[in-house]
């Protein structure tokens, strides 16, 4: 068997790890006519949120507060990672409601594929504000704060979801030397390393170093396993001066065996019901034969000026590699394979690497034309992305028994393709928005951007045909704000965004037309609109509540013909909604962060076009969309029981989500509990106990239409020894 092949158990890692429902009330009160806060656009970065709450955004498009911002906009603080023993990307995200996950690359039930309010935001996940490439499944080890922006994000972000958008926010360096980290040990063989090392260089120059090494298994789920670590260094030069700049690398490898879960059943024409009622621990997969690696490497060079009128000048290039490499087994189960009590391993395999370069300028200035007062950011962004994918030749294994699968079944070799599919999207944008202070208490905001977008694919094949997509479209934002008092605010936004085809060549996502062909390169992209009312209030300045109704709809969506492979620009989605939220402290030793949503989605039109239990039509009017909850809560709280030991858990409600389009297959509700204690041991040490999924639920996190669905992992306990010198 070639190397490609081998399972991730041959993977060599020297870690150093040896060792709510609240409901949105209304706090209404008396207080002195409202004044609107000075924005400093010279303050060199976003404030490091202390707690649950914080006070900004890191984008610098949102010039206001998140009390003044008229958008509902979710920051998950370092304070909530550290506290709830996130270790991933996807577990940090499940501390906000309104956020389901399904199958990533070729529909395997892996890597990063985050739905916010139904739609579909693998595409739209940012680092420092750059979109990031390719089918990842992200650490938490390098990342200071994530920002979950809902509504059509396209002003902000160009081409896009329906949903919103992800801004992870790096760790960069600081005017302070420290060194933290934890060593963590739990069940389920889980082993975990953190550094965190920042070291002033002089008055002007600062370098960070954070590494990270993991290996665990996954508890709850037979053989499966994984190994990942990374590292990122930076330095910043001029970190007290008006001209700094600011190099950083990032470098993540993961090793693991693939995991598709469990099948639902066939009956020959779709998937219905639930995932089969079997043990949870069965895995499906061939040990000797299934493995998945990946391989990150990001580079970034950010350089910004401060003029003495108050004007600031940024500049960002970066360059990025991901590589996704993988064979796994896909379980399905027919009718004869049930009446035989057989499960029948399908393969499924791709050796993909996306390259990229973006370079994005902007300006933030601040005048006043007589009576407004204006905040101004505007820029230009360029990226241009390239992807390589091959597919591997493989070989069904056998069938394996439903009740009692055998992961050492001896199996055919995958071997590479001889051919692959290389792919580019060219990108070049310019935006502006403008925040114009209309009086004391009204805020007006404004933002247009245009997209001028390339797409081309071609199969290395003898003679293949070269697919192309061009376009050229605005995006708007409007957002009003009425500052009741200085802590509370009402505020009515509209926003759009445009989706072309073949803008998700990168993550691999082939669904509904997603990829270039000659079915797909000459449709326009799917655009998307809505239309938010919200309030915020801040009380006593430590605790943000916030809540919205929001109506988002998608037309020209894209609908398969009776031709195969043939999509037309013909379908209408809606989804209507309420969301609630909170952050921070209810007394200085109460913290609190979570929140409630309420979706009603429904596909309005199927473009006349039958379509079946896989795909929208004519046929699936008035059902809801698949990956969308119709109510989930989430809420993760802590209280200190004294100056030195803390207690916590969370609660996570998901209730029901459809699979596929037919509504005839879906995930059943569930209700996760986490619970966490810490004790001090002195001003540089402390014991953090974490334990997720508490009653050890049995449950579904994510699902790909018309395959299978992941089982979520069980319950794991961990115990980390935290260092801050």
């Amino acid at each position: 068997m070639s190397n490609k092949t081998k399972s991730s158990r041959q993977f060599k890692l020297k870690p150093a790890v040896s060792a709510l429902a609240l409901v949105f009330g209304s706090t209404v009160y008396a207080e002195e006519a409202a004044t609107l806060p000075v924005v400093d656009v010279k303050a060199s970065k976003v404030e490091e949120a202390l707690g649950y709450k914080a006070e900004r955004s890191a984008n610098q498009k949102f010039t206001a507060p998140l009390l003044d911002t008229p958008k509902t906009v979710t920051v998950i603080t370092s304070d909530v990672i550290q506290d709830s023993g996130a270790t991933t990307f996807q577990e940090a995200l499940r501390t906000t409601p309104g956020i389901t996950f399904g199958a990533a690359e070729g529909g395997g039930a892996f890597g990063d594929r985050p739905f916010i309010r139904g739609f579909d935001v693998q595409g739209s996940t940012y680092v420092d504000g750059v979109r990031d490439l390719g089918s990842q499944s992200r650490e938490i080890f390098a990342i200071e704060r994530i920002e979950v922006l809902k509504g059509p994000s396209g002003a902000f972000d160009g081409r896009g979801s329906a949903g919103g958008s992800i801004n992870i926010i790096t760790k960069q360096p600081k005017a302070e030397n420290f060194v933290r980290g934890s060593v963590g040990l739990g069940t389920d063989d889980y082993m975990r390393g953190t550094i965190d090392v920042n070291q002033k260089l002089g008055d002007d120059v600062a370098v960070r170093l954070v590494g990270m090494a993991h290996d665990a298994d996954t508890p709850g789920r037979d053989h499966v396993t994984g190994r990942r670590y990374g590292v990122a260094p930076s330095i910043t030069l001029g970190l007290n001066s008006a001209t700094s700049a600011t190099i950083s690398l990032y470098h993540l490898e993961t090793d693991e065996l693939p995991d598709w879960g469990i099948p639902y059943f066939n009956n020959g024409t779709s998937i219905v019901g639930k995932p089969l009622s079997v043990d949870k621990d069965n895995f499906y997969g061939i040990k000797d034969r299934d493995f998945r690696k990946t391989r990150v490497d990001i580079g970034t060079a950010a350089i910004k000026h401060e003029f003495d009128n108050g004007v600031v000048l940024r500049n960002t290039t970066r360059v990025s590699s991901v590589n996704n490499d993988y064979v796994m087994t896909r379980p399905t189960v027919s009718v004869a394979d049930l009446a035989a009590g057989l499960v029948t391993r399908s393969t499924r395999g791709r050796d993909s690497t996306t390259q990229g370069i973006a370079n994005l300028t902007d300006l933030t200035v601040r005048f006043d034309t007589a009576a407004l007062k204006h905040t101004v950011n505007t820029g230009v962004e360029f990226s241009d992305e390239e992807t390589d994918a091959r597919t591997y030749q493989t070989v069904n294994g056998p069938s394996a028994d439903l009740n009692n699968p055998n992961a050492n079944d001896p199996s055919p070799d995958s071997l590479p393709a001889l051919t692959s599919t290389k792919s580019r999207v060219l990108s070049r944008s310019a935006y502006v928005f403008d925040s114009i202070e209309l009086s004391k208490q009204w805020i007006l905001n404004l933002g247009l951007r245009y997209d001028n977008y390339d797409s081309n694919a071609q199969s290395s094949a003898a003679g293949a045909p070269r697919f192309s997509n061009s376009k050229g479209f605005f995006n708007y934002q409007t957002g009003i704000v009425y500052k009741m008092t200085p802590s509370s605010s009402l505020y009515a936004s509209y926003g759009t965004a445009s989706s072309p085809v073949g803008s998700a060549a990168g993550t691999g996502n082939q669904e509904n037309g997603n990829n270039l062909g000659v079915g797909t390169q000459d449709l326009d992209p799917e655009r998307s609109k809505s239309y938010e009312l919200g309030a915020k209030v801040e009380v006593m300045e430590d605790l943000l509540l916030t809540g919205a109704l929001f109506y988002t709809q998608k037309t020209d969506a894209r609908v398969a013909t009776a031709v195969a492979n043939e999509f037309v620009n013909a379908g209408k989605i809606a989804v209507k909604g309420i969301e609630l939220g909170l952050a921070g402290k209810i007394t200085k030793q109460w913290q609190v962060f979570g929140g409630y949503i309420f979706m009603d989605s429904e596909l309005k039109d199927g473009g006349d076009q039958v379509g079946n239990a896989g795909t929208f039509g004519t046929s699936n009017e008035g059902n809801e969309i698949p990956t969308i909850a119709r109510n989930s809560a989430s809420l993760w709280t802590t209280y200190d029981l004294n100056p030195k030991f803390r207690v916590g858990g969370g609660a996570f409600y998901m209730d029901r989500v459809f699979a596929n389009p037919g509504n005839t297959a879906y995930l059943p509700s569930y209700v996760r509990w986490d619970a966490m204690a810490s004790y001090k041991l002195d001003k540089n040490l402390s014991l953090q106990l974490n334990v997720q999924n508490l009653t050890d639920e049995r449950y579904f996190n994510a699902t790909y239409t018309n395959h299978g669905a992941l089982v979520a992992a069980g319950r794991l306990a961990f115990l980390s020894l935290n260092f801050n010198y």
